[in-house]
């Protein structure tokens, strides 16, 4: 469809109002698509370093209550083995 004048372009014979309108809602439509995108990939990127965190924290935790349970255990282990192998009291 070719037009004689930039009026008549924007006139859309007749139709401006509904084509305009038409393109006016989908790019609002678009606009707000990569607006909650780019929201929701942030809150993404937000529980994921929370979770790494997170996971960092516990283990963590973990490897010093087992370097303390392994500090606990030798030391008891010895005196049950001593005792189960002699015949001596040990207090």
């Amino acid at each position: 469809m070719q037009f004689d004048s930039i009026s008549a372009f924007f006139d859309m014979g007749g139709y401006a109002f509904f084509v305009w309108l038409s393109y006016g809602v989908s790019t609002l439509l678009l606009a707000a698509l990569v607006f909650a995108s780019h929201s929701n990939h942030k809150k993404v990127k937000k529980k994921i370093a929370q979770r790494l965190q997170r996971e960092k924290k516990l283990r963590k935790a973990a490897e010093k209550q087992s370097a303390k349970a392994e500090q606990a255990s030798p030391k008891n282990s010895v005196v049950e083995n001593r005792s189960k192998n002699t015949n001596e009291v040990i207090s």
